[in-house]
């Protein structure tokens, strides 16, 4: 941090380029989190904050549960139904994030998500993917998706785990419905290889980790005693958004058409 400002080096510009990802510490303060971000997140997780349909759920991949059961706690797009958060602190920071890991300076939001996992929960666990399996084919695709832990990340309560390298593949590889059905379940996931490597990123709270649109993850399970807390912000180039909004897709899970991979076999 120099004046206010997350200096990215050139190290982690490289490590973000070869991996697909790359861990940066204390991105935001102690004071920061407790005055921006935890008191609307934790409004969002009590409920006082409504969201809209499908864009709060369960992203374990039950369709079943009521929200005081969902193991993967999910809200698409808080930013837009809590516009005083837009523009906050944070999100400057990791804009210019963005930029830097990007080498361009029209990073702009495009999508946010509150992601918590229940203690003693075997099943909260995110499957592996790719984002540009949940996404229409654009021009352009430069990503950088920032990860906050709100609480500590560890191997424990599931952190994140990347296959490092594997956006350098020619092509997204199959994805499938969590569940039996894409309607039965949002959550896609893809299978891995024998040769692929798994790299588990734990991470302090004010952390991030940043990845792109077509590095594999996922996260393991909460099998803590203590919830999971993260706060995603995903940034994409301006024109990018504009060519996703022409299309009609916003990344909220009440679109009408299903933009995602998995359409290669026979779903839209």
């Amino acid at each position: 941090m120099q004046n206010g400002r997350y200096v990215v080096s050139e190290q982690d510009k490289q490590l973000f380029k070869q991996q697909g990802f790359v861990h940066l510490k204390a991105v935001i303060e102690e004071e920061e989190l407790q005055e921006i971000i935890q008191p609307v997140y934790e409004s969002f997780l009590r409920g006082d904050i409504q969201v809209s349909g499908r864009d709060l759920c369960d992203m374990s991949g039950s369709k079943e549960r009521t929200p005081d059961q969902f193991t993967v706690y999910n809200v698409m797009k808080p930013r837009t139904y809590y516009k005083e958060w837009q523009g906050n602190l944070y999100e400057k920071r990791c804009k210019d994030i963005s930029d830097q890991l990007q080498g361009t300076s029209d990073m702009e939001p495009d999508y946010d998500q509150i992601l918590a996992k229940r203690p003693h929960s075997p099943d909260a666990v995110f499957a592996w993917h790719q984002d540009m399996a949940y996404w229409p084919p654009t021009s352009e695709t430069a990503t950088a998706t920032c990860w906050l832990a709100i609480s500590d990340a560890t191997m424990e309560n599931g952190c994140m785990r990347f296959v490092p390298g594997s956006h350098l593949e020619p092509e997204i590889r199959p994805h499938m419905p969590v569940g039996a059905s894409r309607e039965e379940s949002h959550a896609l996931h893809t299978v891995l290889r024998e040769e692929d490597v798994v790299e588990h990123v734990p991470i302090a709270r004010g952390d991030i980790t940043v990845h792109n649109e077509s590095v594999i993850h996922g996260s393991g399970p909460n099998l803590s005693s203590g919830w999971r807390h993260a706060y995603v912000l995903a940034f994409r180039r301006a024109s990018t958004i504009r060519e996703e909004r022409e299309m009609g897709f916003t990344h909220s899970h009440n679109d009408e058409t299903n933009w995602d991979v998995f359409r290669e076999h026979g779903q839209t």
